[in-house]
């Protein structure tokens, strides 16, 4: 039955009687009648129910009335009144699938069925009778058609609204299993890893006051790895934080966003831990960088930051790094390249690690393509983040640099 809803849709009316109207001009110029042409008094009755059809296409009632009267007056004064009949019948369709309620359907209903049984008043029974059976196409069929219609249009609207609240339900479940989530893992970062950063804090604290007179070189040390620590802690707290109150959260986004004008500075600061840990940093970054969206700010932060992290452990802290920033028609344009040529330094636990593939997830997630593998004279990783693309990359990756031919160094962590 969705064809029938289809056809008769209610935004559709005019059209319906458009060619309803063509149909009864069709009928009065081309179809055979008794009297070799219409008659002034059919012409005079039709154009009328032609032109109500058009005007009052949108108030059923107005149309119901008008073309009933016109019945009425057809029927007393024409013998083929076929025109105005079929327009009250159709105008009787229009109102029972447009009515609000029942009672204005059974009241058009009434209205008809005693404008065309006064065709009937004073025939003998048997005539009367084939009347009456009459009325089962002329008043019962619109009726049927258009409570049909009715039914299927609210069958339609009510598998919409099931549709809708499934979402609304899916969505919210959704929204439920990503608050636990997120609080679980609030409580393993707080019970677990903050933990242990807040204690090997402390534990340099320690060591930084016990030894009384060390080389500056070992207080040098002594110092960063207390920054890094306290820093670490202070952002790790700060993510338990968000993660235990979703409703301060704009989204999963949020969790990964920084402020656009933060990121410059940020960016600096990664660089200069990257040169106290003794890499040679060349740093070329865009001004622009200081415009793009959150989203991305942070995206370009982290993998500086793991870039140069796993610099130093695969290429040695004597590597020389070379860090591009640039904006370009709005896409942003991130690599790293250094010249350690794969080698892992001493004091680095051999093993597999995420931070390739934590990268390129990273990257995927903004509709990017991370590049990472040898060069001539070391590494290089490099993406381009699109400027407006939401959806992740589905194009084929290249391999980690653990698993590239002729690259001795495992997997960043």
């Amino acid at each position: 039955m969705s064809w029938l809803v289809r056809l008769f849709d209610l935004r559709d009316t005019l059209v319906r009687m458009v060619l309803l109207d063509l149909t009864g001009l069709c009928y009065l110029l081309v179809v055979p009648h008794s009297t070799s042409t219409p008659t002034t008094a059919q012409w005079v009755l039709a154009v009328p129910a032609f032109a109500m059809a058009l005007a009052a296409h949108r108030r059923p009632v107005v149309n119901m009335v008008a073309q009933a009267a016109l019945l009425a007056v057809a029927i007393s004064l024409i013998d083929d009144f076929t025109i105005n009949q079929v327009g009250a019948s159709w105008a009787l369709l229009e109102m029972t699938m447009r009515a609000r309620g029942p009672r204005a359907i059974w009241l058009a209903t009434a209205l008809l069925v005693v404008v065309d049984l006064t065709d009937s008043i004073g025939d003998p029974p048997r005539r009367f009778a084939s009347g009456v059976v009459g009325l089962a196409v002329e008043v019962g069929v619109p009726v049927l058609l258009g409570l049909v219609i009715r039914a299927n249009r609210e069958l339609g609207r009510q598998a919409v609204e099931r549709a809708l609240a499934e979402q609304r339900q899916h969505e919210s479940e959704s929204r439920a299993a990503r608050a636990d989530e997120r609080s679980a893992i609030a409580r393993e970062l707080h019970d677990v890893v903050a933990h242990h950063v807040a204690s090997m804090v402390l534990r340099v604290g320690v060591a930084r006051h016990v030894l009384t007179d060390p080389d500056p070189r070992v207080a040098e040390v002594f110092d960063d790895v207390h920054g890094t620590g306290t820093a670490a802690l202070a952002e790790l707290r700060r993510l338990v934080a968000v993660l235990r109150n979703p409703d301060g959260v704009r989204g999963d986004a949020a969790l990964t966003a920084i402020e656009p004008t933060a990121l410059p500075a940020a960016l600096g600061a990664s660089i200069d831990r990257a040169r106290q840990a003794g890499i040679t940093v060349e740093a070329d970054l865009d001004p622009a960088i200081g415009s793009l969206d959150a989203v991305r700010g942070m995206a370009v932060l982290r993998l500086t930051q793991e870039a140069l992290t796993n610099v130093a452990k695969h290429a040695g802290t004597s590597a020389l790094a070379h860090l591009v920033v640039a904006v370009r028609d709005g896409a942003v344009h991130w690599e790293v390249a250094d010249n350690g040529r794969g080698g892992v330094p001493v004091g680095v636990p051999a093993g597999g690690g995420h931070g390739i593939t934590g990268m390129r997830e990273r990257v995927e997630v903004l509709g990017g393509r991370l590049d990472a593998g040898p060069t001539e004279t070391g590494w290089r990783v490099r993406t381009v983040l699109p400027a407006n693309a939401t959806e992740p990359s589905t194009r084929s990756l290249p391999r980690d640099r653990a698993a590239s031919a002729g690259s001795p160094a495992p997997e960043p962590a």
